[in-house]
């Protein structure tokens, strides 16, 4: 609905009510200054804090990009919003009546804005109405588990709002509806009621339940958690989606952890509302929850906005639904932890103890959760290390088993720089301390991880344009290698980080002269029958105390022309004129860039595999099912929504719709590489000068 002009007053009373700092503090680490606040400015990348507010004067500034502005320009610029939406917000955040100029539209702007306040009066006052039952007679069993068997001290039951509903039909609904007068399709759309089958009158919704109010970051009641107190499934009922309602947006816990996850620098994430209230008990005011689903990429980026470093971790159980739960969240965080965005580090608990029954054994296991704290490997270790801990790896078909498993985790890494560390890392895990074992297992692995992205080699998805890229880059390493000895090494750090081969037949033959060069010249050091997991030595000498860097391969490949059939296409490269020399300097740039070059060929037609995966997967559906509405929306959403939940589609097999969520998670976060990797390509000024 388009929002009428707001009346002048309004507007002035809302700019009034805002407290500048509170606002910008909801989306920016901030650190108190003198009388000022500084933090990280969240309209351009920044590692030291330049962006200032001041509440004196109601005012914030930017001195690295020039930003500045009053609260109402700060949620404007940072949410794309509307002058009218962010001041309607405002208003109604502050409880400030809202006047209009268009008085045609004010009774639909009314019933809008009346429809959430009052659905925020009804919670809260059922809110109240569940924490008095608690303390009467009928709320003794409830008092009871809280405090015998969750061992949470009254303060704690105090800060949640924890409350107990009693077990009738209709004792909500009576409170609500009858002694409070609030229409009952009012409480039926806050979650509280449900109308009868026979359509004759409601029933409450949570009935003989202990009640954990969910609350917003503001710290307003938008829904209950129930948890059943007489086995009655299921165990824990949420409130059902309403207008204020939406736990794929929401934390359990934030609106108590946002101080604490500033100040730690680092967010906690459990699963269970016991868990965050006995992490909050024993001092670790830093922890949230996810509502019964997966850790949603808004509910991850909803986090960062309290954190400077970045820094979350997931404190899940250490059961197979645990590791379940902390591989979906890993699947929606990934490509932010590979742009840097995320530094994602997964916590488990000894002896397979979710966080509430870690601390029930009291006060004494601070220290030991700390130090685990601090001890949290990061997402991608954990993986791997789970992985190696399922195996045997002294029985032979296990540890080609955990090998395959290790293959297949790396093969999805689209950085292939990272996948290269990885690489190594695992061979070693696997190899122990034989290092020639380790070396062999690391060339077994790497070439199972290419045999998992063979796409990226295929010509089946090479497109025309590929060729005249591909054939630059690679003239421009093999060109910088004849003639640039130095920097030899540096060209072969790369190929070996990024994966890359020399794809072109004429290319490839010269690739294979020079390695027999340097073979024969520096006695077989490095071997250069196996460039790719070599370590290069910047120092080999042979017996008269030449180095290879200083080996002059231009004379020696033209004593080997003759043997070439393609001898025109590589003779250009042994000889430099005044164009290709200049096309030499910066070499550092140019090996970045070519190399870059080379890797976005290998991404790009990944992304088209990927593509044409998801068309074929999505026909696959289609021929096995028929294309229902739902069918047809949760496709619409898995395109256009940011993080689209996998959902229970009648007829469709839940394993196509998993491999679907996994093709879109696996085509961003290439096309998010691919973004990197352009600016390595073309990277800006002040990087190449620093290279003049």
């Amino acid at each position: 609905m388009e929002i009428p002009r707001l009346h002048p007053d309004t507007i002035e009373a809302v700019r009034q009510a805002v407290n500048i700092v509170d606002v910008v503090a909801e989306h920016v680490v901030l650190r108190k200054r003198g009388q000022e606040y500084v933090g990280c400015c969240p309209f351009h990348e920044e590692k030291t804090p330049s962006f200032t507010v001041s509440p004196l004067k109601g005012f914030y500034y930017c001195f690295g990009c020039g930003a500045g502005g009053n609260a109402i320009k700060f949620l404007m610029e940072l949410q794309k919003r509307s002058f009218a939406e962010v001041v309607l917000d405002l208003a109604q955040r502050h409880q400030i009546p809202v006047r209009t100029l268009d008085s045609e539209q004010k009774q639909a702007l009314q019933a809008r804005l009346s429809l959430q306040e009052q659905l925020y009066e009804i919670l809260a006052i059922a809110t109240s109405f569940y924490e008095h039952a608690l303390r009467q007679p009928i709320g003794q069993a409830a008092q009871d588990y809280l405090q015998r068997q969750r061992h949470l001290r009254e303060e704690t039951i105090q800060q949640f709002r924890l409350g107990y509903a009693p077990a009738g039909w209709q004792v909500l609904y009576t409170y609500l509806v009858e002694q409070k007068g609030y229409p009952p399709q009012l409480v039926e759309q806050a979650g509280l009621i449900i109308p009868r089958r026979t359509g004759d009158g409601y029933y409450d919704r949570f009935r003989d339940r202990l009640m954990i109010p969910i609350m917003d970051a503001q710290g307003r009641v938008v829904g209950f958690g129930g948890r059943t107190l007489s086995n009655e499934e299921p165990k824990y009922l949420n409130s059902p989606e309403t207008p204020i309602f939406n736990k794929g947006q929401l934390l359990f816990g934030l609106d108590k952890a946002r101080q604490a996850i500033a100040r730690q620098d680092q967010a906690i994430v459990v699963e269970g509302y016991f868990d965050v209230m006995a992490l909050h008990q024993a001092g670790f005011s830093q922890a949230v929850a996810s509502l019964g689903t997966a850790l949603s990429q808004a509910q991850i980026k909803l986090l960062l906005r309290y954190t400077e470093s970045k820094q979350i971790i997931l404190n899940f159980d250490a059961d197979p639904a645990g590791e379940r739960a902390a591989d979906r969240a890993i699947g929606e965080a990934a490509d932010l932890a590979y742009r840097g965005d995320l530094q994602l580090r997964i916590l488990t608990l000894p002896a397979g103890k979710d966080a509430a029954d870690f601390f029930s054994a009291g006060e004494a296991q601070r220290e030991h959760y700390q130090a685990l704290l601090d001890q949290a490997p990061l997402w991608l270790d954990w993986q791997i290390q789970t992985i190696v801990q399922q195996y045997d790896l002294k029985q032979s078909d296990q540890f080609q088993q955990a090998s395959q498993a290790l293959s297949q985790l790396l093969g999805k890494l689209p950085n292939a720089t990272l996948r290269s560390h990885y690489i190594h890392h695992c061979a070693e895990l696997l190899g122990g301390h034989d290092s020639r074992f380790v070396l062999r297992l690391e060339e077994s692995l790497r070439q199972q991880v290419r045999g998992q992205r063979w796409q990226g080699r295929s010509q089946k998805w090479q497109r025309p344009a590929d060729y005249n890229l591909r054939q630059a880059a690679e003239e421009q390493l093999l060109r910088l290698y004849l003639h640039c000895g130095d920097y030899r090494p540096l060209i072969r750090q790369a190929l070996q980080a990024r994966d890359i081969e020399f794809s072109l037949s004429h290319h490839r033959w010269l690739w294979r002269q020079i390695l027999a060069i340097e073979e024969a010249y520096c006695a077989g050091l490095p071997a250069p029958d196996d460039p790719y997991t070599t370590e290069w030595p910047l120092h080999s000498p042979t017996e008269t105390g030449t180095q290879l860097t200083d080996l002059d391969l231009v004379t020696h490949l033209f004593d080997r022309l003759d043997e070439a059939e393609e001898a025109a296409l590589i003779t250009p490269l042994l000889h430099l004129d005044e164009t290709t020399a200049v096309s030499l300097d910066r070499p550092e740039l140019v090996i970045q860039a070519a190399a870059a070059a080379l890797e976005r060929i290998a991404v790009e037609k990944r992304c088209r595999y990927i593509l044409r995966t998801w068309q074929e997967t999505v026909a696959l559906i289609l021929s096995e099912s028929l294309a229902s509405e739902a069918l047809r929306q949760y496709l619409d959403r898995l395109l256009t929504d940011n993080e689209p939940a996998i959902e229970d589609i009648p007829g469709v097999a839940p394993e196509r719709l998993q491999v679907l969520a996994q093709l879109r998670r696996d085509y961003y976060q290439h096309r998010q590489y691919l973004q990197q990797l352009d600016q390595q390509r073309c990277p800006p000024l002040a990087a190449i000068r620093s290279y003049t």
